[in-house]
């Protein structure tokens, strides 16, 4: 594997031990049928069942598979992180290994890429099989509550699958950030883009790694690492309360002097005060938010360690 291939599929994987044969399957045929050099990058984000012996038992049989193994689960998108590092193609499909978003759709994602004169050829979901109507609501709604937030435009319904040439990916590799939002930082690079409309299927086999925790989590990176207008939301919030409260004072003021009526309404007083103290907790909690961010991005540890590497590298971290 001296020399470089043409392309590169980088696929992260939690507890895929099930489907994984069968994405591996699906990927080596699907980038055999482009007829281009290429190789497959798993990386096994901390896996606690048989993923990593089933990618080694690959990785022997075909030089083209590789594995790397994360000491513990760092998240999705360090793991694709890691894949960008190592990954060495013209060319770069990113693609979980769940088989939602089909493996086949390779050729027809090069061929946009050569027709647009794209360096971004993102898959956008027309519709997602397995996906309750609750959760496909909130998924849309992030996106146009990340539009109206964010100064960079991500497009709605779309994921971290994209194909991606060789240049965008030396320039998001170049990004330093922690708290990593992918299909943000390849739309921040301005790079020409090109939509790849698809239908989105269920998971193959397995659970779904993404709980609604780690859902909201990437949601609030997505939102806090490309825009400031939450801070500035806090502060356009605070003005006008103290624009009201300023009205008030002079209302109770004036009733006290010209009308010599002591302040009443103890009830809506409460109510008031609860409803202005939730919002000043709000507020704090926005701020925390970004500070925490701050923090954490000022420690600058490694986005990932690395245990073991099927290519015979040394464990590294970066």
């Amino acid at each position: 594997m001296s020399d470089k291939p043409e392309l590169s599929i980088v696929a992260p994987c939690f507890n895929e031990e099930q489907v994984l044969p069968e994405f591996l399957r699906r990927a080596t045929a699907a980038a055999e049928q482009c007829g281009k050099s290429f190789e497959i990058i798993i990386v096994d984000d901390g896996s606690r069942d048989g993923t990593w012996r089933e990618l080694q038992k690959h990785s022997t049989a075909d030089a083209r598979i590789r594995g790397i193994r994360f000491v513990r689960n760092f998240g999705h998108q360090p793991a694709l992180t890691a894949g960008l590092h190592a990954c060495r193609g013209a060319r770069v499909l990113l693609i979980d290994a769940d088989l939602q978003d089909p493996p086949e759709l390779l050729a027809e994602m090069m061929t946009e890429m050569d027709r647009e004169g794209a360096d971004i050829v993102y898959g956008q979901r027309r519709t997602r099989d397995g996906v309750s109507a609750g959760l496909n609501a909130c998924y849309k709604g992030f996106y146009k509550l990340l539009g109206w937030l964010s100064g960079t435009e991500i497009p709605p319904d779309t994921g971290d699958f994209r194909l991606v040439t060789r240049r965008v990916v030396d320039c998001v590799n170049a990004m330093p950030e922690q708290q990593r939002f992918l299909r943000g930082m390849f739309s921040w690079s301005g790079f020409k883009q090109a939509a790849f409309r698809y239908d989105r299927k269920a998971r193959a086999a397995g659970a779904p790694a993404y709980t609604w925790n780690k859902l909201f989590a990437l949601a609030a990176d997505g939102i806090m690492s490309f825009s400031i207008k939450p801070l500035r939301l806090a502060t356009a919030l605070a003005g006008v309360l103290a624009g009201l409260g300023l009205l008030v004072t002079v209302w109770l003021v004036f009733g006290h002097a010209y009308f010599d009526k002591p302040p009443q309404g103890w009830t809506s007083l409460m109510v008031v005060l609860l409803f202005v103290s939730a919002l000043q907790m709000l507020v704090l909690g926005v701020i925390g938010e970004y500070i925490g961010r701050i923090f954490i991005e000022q420690k600058q540890r490694p986005i990932y360690l690395v245990a073991e590497d099927t290519s015979g590298a040394p464990a590294q971290k970066s």
